[in-house]
């Protein structure tokens, strides 16, 4: 009900009603006289509601109208899939984004339906392509878990590679012939029938794994939409009664449901949502909103933060106090790490799995302490690189880096390596066009700036072991690529390609996880963060004559590390930090009012105050340092890559990252200029990620090159037990 006044005025000449709702109805009333009460009905309406959810072209409209409807843009990482009605009607064209809709005579709901990765439409894209594109996805919107999700990607990759292999007499599964594997091969259909079986199989495992896993995701709802529809695209129903299914739905059933139960009892402490069971801190919280780290009672040990405001890696809110994510991941079962590989180490009255166990890191409390400040010393000068405007320019592009021939073995030779040329000399020439490289000069700053959050897998991203799967895909999809494994033999059809693809790199990135974390939790070493800090309250060790000596301090260098003096702009108003000491580094994010405006830049700070180049609601990874988690993950895959492919160099020679000017940085300004980040081989791009990690101040040399080493071992022997499944001609190992 509505009431107006109208002054002297007596009669209304004309009254308009817009109504609410589709058709905008419009009643109009002429001629009204005042003081009286009218009533103004909602004509019926002409034609039948249609709406139209993710898209455009709804409104009123009579049976038997063809309507206009158009899909909305997709997000990042999505394409349009389909279009799906509730209530009838018909599409001219149900896969196209811009089509027309048949209208019932019924009200009736449209839904715009799309799918991560590649456009449906796009040929050559696999089955098995697509799930884990939804599994990518998937990842994406999860917290920020390293071990967790390559555990995810190969438990994937194994089920979808097992559906694969059930249809190939010389393929053998990895999980067929286990006792506790009750899914047995169907009869083979024709061969004509084949691909679509496997297709089926595939499917129904990939659904119920992916729906089972991310089920309390914070994005879970979406991703179990999203796969649904991935299934509806395919013409599958998951939901669909067993009674009712064919062999093939079957067999992908009882292989995703063979799966989700190994979870449970593969040492991950899935039912518990991987929660640690024994690992306690050593250390109290850090809250590096404070300056120092007074607290620290073991500097060889990791220390949780205590953050105002926590958002993990992907971007996820979380608990103030940062605790160990899966300290004791070293227990999860493997897939190529052998038991003589395995050491196991007792503290606390608790075990910790450690393979390959590469030995304690140069550690402040023995021998090794002068290492230990060279180190983290290292991570400190390495942060005054991170400016722009200090007027040094690289050659950024493979003729200025990569082709690294050898690693240090020895602490003792890691600052010949660090100090001196560790990004390799460069390729002379592209193998694969017969030219040169050209060079790409940038400022050194940004360059480093860029590697830091490139190879951070930040917010959004799909952690480290799922950006080597999407570096995969983009090699895949690479013209210049032929799909023969190894290099050699005949030419593999998409889905053979991708399935065998994702279970040997699968296998390797879950490897280096168990392996890397069995190391972490067991030497539990500190951050750069926490050591710094804390070193910088102890003071310097360099001179006894100086102001703030200590054995347990810092190490001066000039022009990096030095003491505060009295006429210094950091001595304070009453010259109450004169003798700390300061470094030349990254000023922090107090620096940065607005992200889009502003670069904190790099200038002396008080060392108490040193902040990695990361946002104030990350800090640094929750869990250990030693080894690096990025330098393993990335060797290990470089590897596989390599053995995959049957070449050292990415397909064309190169492979690029194109980085647009001040739109990349997240959390400041930057870069100052458009880049494009090149690699001209797999373990360029590995190399090139272990060193961002030290630009970011995540981590000290030793974490960097033992993960390293480690990555390509575990590498090599992922593949070469891959292989024994793809009946080239190895048997296939009982002990695994």
């Amino acid at each position: 009900m509505l009431h107006f006044g109208l002054g002297r005025d007596r009669i209304v000449s004309e009254m308009e009603v817009h109504w609410p709702g589709p058709g905008r109805q419009v009643s109009r009333v002429r001629n009204v006289a005042t003081d009286r009460r009218i009533t103004v009905r909602q004509p019926e309406p002409e034609g039948f509601l249609l709406r139209v959810v993710g898209g455009a072209g709804g409104g009123l409209h009579s049976a038997g109208t063809a309507v206009s409807i158009e899909a909305d843009a997709p997000l990042r990482h999505y394409s349009f899939s389909h279009w799906v009605s509730e209530d009838g009607g018909a599409f001219a064209d149900i896969r196209s984004a811009r089509t027309t809709f048949m209208m019932p005579a019924r009200p009736v709901t449209l839904f715009a339906r799309f799918l991560p990765g590649p456009a449906p439409a796009k040929p050559g894209v696999s089955v098995s392509r697509r799930w884990m594109e939804v599994l990518l996805e998937a990842i994406r919107g999860d917290r920020a878990r390293p071990t967790v999700h390559a555990r995810n990607l190969f438990h994937l990759s194994a089920a979808m590679y097992d559906a694969w292999a059930a249809y190939d007499d010389a393929a053998k599964s990895w999980s067929f012939g286990e006792p506790e594997f009750a899914c047995f091969p169907p009869r083979s259909p024709r061969d004509d029938g084949i691909h679509r079986a496997r297709e089926e199989a595939i499917s129904h495992a990939a659904w119920r794994i992916v729906r089972h896993r991310f089920r309390r995701s914070p994005n879970g709802e979406e991703i179990g939409r999203v796969a649904d529809t991935l299934m509806s695209a395919l013409g599958f129903d998951g939901r669909m009664p067993a009674a009712d299914m064919s062999p093939a739905a079957k067999l992908g059933r009882c292989i995703g449901d063979f799966y989700i139960a190994r979870g449970q009892k593969d040492g991950s402490n899935e039912k518990m949502d991987y929660a640690s069971t024994l690992y306690r801190p050593a250390n109290p919280e850090l809250n590096p909103a404070w300056p120092g780290n007074p607290d620290l009672s073991d500097p060889d040990r990791w220390q949780p933060l205590w953050l105002h405001t926590a958002i993990d890696q992907s971007g996820v809110l979380t608990s103030n106090r940062v605790e160990f994510v899966t300290p004791e991941w070293g227990r999860v079962t493997p897939f190529s790490l052998a038991r003589e590989d395995l050491t196991v180490h007792r503290r606390d009255g608790a075990e910790y799995h450690v393979y390959h166990d590469p030995g304690p890191p140069p550690l402040f409390a023995d021998a090794d302490r002068e290492l230990y400040k060279w180190g983290f010393g290292l991570v400190a000068r390495w942060s005054a690189q991170l400016s722009p405007e200090d007027g040094i320019r690289i050659d950024i592009a493979p003729s200025g880096m990569g082709n690294l021939q050898s690693y240090p073995v020895l602490f003792e030779d890691y600052p010949d390596f660090y100090d001196g040329n560790p990004h390799g000399s460069g390729h002379a020439m592209n193998p694969v066009t017969g030219k040169p490289y050209e060079p790409q000069i940038v400022p050194r700053g940004d360059y480093t700036r860029v590697l830091a959050e490139f190879w951070a897998d930040g917010p959004g991203s799909e952690t480290p072991p799922g950006h080597w799967f999407v570096i995969l895909n983009a090699v895949a999809d690479h013209p210049g690529l032929t799909r023969r494994l190894g290099g050699e033999g005949p030419e593999l059809d998409p889905l053979e390609w991708d399935v065998k693809a994702y279970f040997a790199l699968g296998g390797a990135l879950h490897d280096a996880a168990v392996a890397a974390w069995g190391i972490k939790g067991w030497y539990d070493f500190i951050r750069p963060v926490s050591a710094l800090r804390w070193m910088a309250g102890r003071g310097q060790s360099s001179d006894r004559s100086l102001p703030s000596w200590s054995p347990d301090g810092l190490t001066l260098i000039e022009d990096s590390i030095e003491l505060v003096t009295a006429d210094d702009p950091l001595a304070g108003d009453r010259g109450e930090h004169v003798g700390k000491v300061k470094l030349r580094a990254w000023r922090g994010p107090d620096h940065i009012d607005d992200p889009v405006l502003d670069a904190a830049d790099v200038g002396w700070i008080l060392a108490e105050n040193w902040w990695p180049y990361q946002r104030p609601t990350f800090v640094t990874p929750p869990f250990a340092g030693y080894v690096s988690g990025h330098s393993t993950f990335s060797s290990a895959a470089a590897e596989i890559l390599t053995a995959l492919t049957g070449d050292s160099f990415f397909p064309g020679g190169m492979s690029e990252f194109r980085i647009p000017a001040n739109r990349f940085l997240v959390f400041e300004r930057g870069p100052s200029v458009d880049m494009i980040l090149q690699w001209a081989t797999y373990r360029d791009a590995a190399d090139q990620c272990g060193l961002s990690r030290i630009w970011g101040g995540i981590h000290p040399p030793a974490d960097d090159m033992r993960g390293r080493r480690l990555g390509r071992r575990i590498g090599v022997d992922a593949f070469q037990l891959a292989r024994t499944y793809f009946g080239a001609g190895a048997e296939v190992p009982t002990d695994r």
